[in-house]
Parts: structure tokens; sequence; C-alpha cells
């Protein structure tokens, strides 16, 4: 970095439908795990913000929930913090699944963006999957449906085109001080960290068995005099017909959820962890504010 050189930072927020690959484009970007990633849609809840940084320049990424039509209290908050990530970002990505092209959620999210006179890239996801005779006449019709700014075709699994996305974020980005030190990459508490770790490992799991009446809380962090952690979380579901599905025969399928969950969180904190889980029933959970809070949206 030449010291002659400006420093720059600003905010960057990626929306999308549902399942669109925000997540896995937010950790390929930043080369860590920030955002939990799962085949299940609306997995990400909370607006998450991860950092990576390129010469002098410093971009936060904002995670946005995906964008939907709201069914419940959950639903709502989610949509509306997805919306609010984009209307205080410097750049805006819309990222989109190649395979599903303009679908009814995609306009929705267009009619949004040019309802609020937002200007915005448009990144094509998951290209790798798509005939790539298909890809412009795609591309053409995402474009005339909104005037992006830039057109990218991507797979954020691979990371295929990647670096051209990256270096149009950079760009974007406004002269300012750092926000962030230049090694933080994510702005967010280890506890709701360590809940998101958790709350992946439940829906690989149990994708199948598990609606999304499901949350974790990460109740109790104290600091051992070994250097070790003790973790203590809640695995909250609505219904009791569901404690007996995450608790499993004999307690065996949350013993395995904690196994899974403390190996992943010994490697993240570089150190020995004590996970202890528990199961309750909380009926309607996603219309309590005080939940919705606790997770970082609005109630």
């Amino acid at each position: 970095m030449s010291q002659t050189e400006p420093t720059r930072c600003g905010f960057c927020a990626i929306i999308g439908a549902p399942n669109a690959g925000k997540s896995t484009l937010v950790n390929a970007l930043t080369g860590s795990k920030i955002s939990i990633v799962s085949h299940k849609v609306q997995t990400t809840r909370a607006r998450i913000r991860a950092i990576f940084m390129a010469g002098a320049t410093q971009v936060v990424l904002v995670d946005t929930p995906g964008i939907f039509k709201p069914r419940r209290k959950l639903d709502t908050a989610m949509v509306e913090a997805a919306w609010g990530g984009a209307g205080e970002a410097d750049a805006v990505v819309l990222l989109a699944d190649a395979r599903g092209g303009l679908s009814e959620e995609v306009q929705a999210i267009i009619k949004g963006l040019a309802g609020s006179g937002t200007r915005a890239m448009l990144a094509l996801n998951k290209v790798d999957l798509v005939k790539r005779e298909k890809l412009l006449d795609l591309a053409q019709s995402f474009n005339a449906a909104f005037p992006f700014t830039q057109t990218f075709m991507i797979s954020a699994l691979t990371g295929s085109g990647i670096e051209d996305l990256r270096a149009a974020m950079v760009k974007a980005m406004p002269t300012g001080p750092w926000l962030y030190p230049e090694d933080q990459t994510a702005d967010v508490p280890l506890r709701f960290l360590a809940a998101e770790v958790t709350r992946e490992k439940l829906y690989e799991r149990l994708h199948e068995e598990l609606p999304y009446a499901s949350t974790v809380e990460t109740e109790g962090w104290e600091e051992r005099r070994d250097g070790s952690v003790k973790i203590s979380q809640v695995i909250y579901v609505e219904r009791d017909g569901q404690k007996a599905i995450v608790l499993g025969k004999g307690g065996q399928t949350v013993k395995l959820l904690g196994q899974l969950a403390r190996a992943e969180l010994e490697e993240m904190l570089e150190r020995r962890v004590h996970l202890f889980l528990f199961v309750k029933v909380r009926e309607n959970w996603a219309e309590d504010p005080e939940r919705l809070r606790m997770m970082g949206l609005d109630g």
C-alpha cells in the first residue's frame, strides 16, 4: 500500500431472493466463513457485516436476508432488514440465481430498486450450471428490466468471476477512513456467530424434518482459566414434536449437533470449546419482538 494513496471505505449491500447464494458470495469475497450457508432458503435472518481489504480500500459487505413475500412477523423483519441494508449502502449488488432467471421474486426486487431510485450492479450467480449460449439472453433480459450499472457472470461456489466483481465493489467505495482494523473480517458478536454455527448444523442435519420454526441463542459465554471457553446455547422450537426431533432417540441427535458445532467453533476460535446445548419449546417465538431484537432484527 502506497503511503500517498488515500484510504477509502464504504458499504456494499448484497441483495437477492432467498437461496441466490448471497452468503456463499460473502464468504468467498472475504476468504472467511462469516455467513451461515445452507440449502434451506431464508437462512440468513439479520444483516451481517463482513469486511475485506483491497490495497488502501476497505469494503464492508452487508449480507442481507433474502427478499421475499413476508407471511409472519419474523419474515417482515427480515425483509425490512434487507431493504435497510440496501438503503444505507454506497454500492448495491443484486445477486440472482441464473437458473431461475427473472422469477417473480426477482422482478419484485427490481421493482423495489426502481421505486427507490437505487443504482445497482447485477451478478448472475451459478452460471456454471447454465448452458453458455443461454447466458447472454439472460443478461439482456435482466438489463431490459432494469438499468444495471454493470453485469457480472459468477459462480460464488467455484470463485469464477469473483475477482471482477470484487474490483467493481472496490472502485465504488468513497474516500474516507477505515471503519475497522485491517485484519478484522466481520462485525458480528462472537455470541451471535457461535449461535449461527449451531443453527447451520441444525439445518444441515434436519433440513427435511424441521421447518423454519427453530432458532439458536447463546445464553452463556464463560472464559476459563485454562484458555478454553464454556458456551451454553438454547435451541428454540415451536412445538413438542419438533423438540423430540431435535433431541433424537436417547438424545443422540442433539449430541451429534453439539459435536459438529463444537468442532467448527474450536477451529474458528482456535481454542478448546465446551459446548452445552438445551432444547426448549417457545410457541410463536417468530412473532415475539424481543426474540427478533435478539436476532438483530427490528421487532
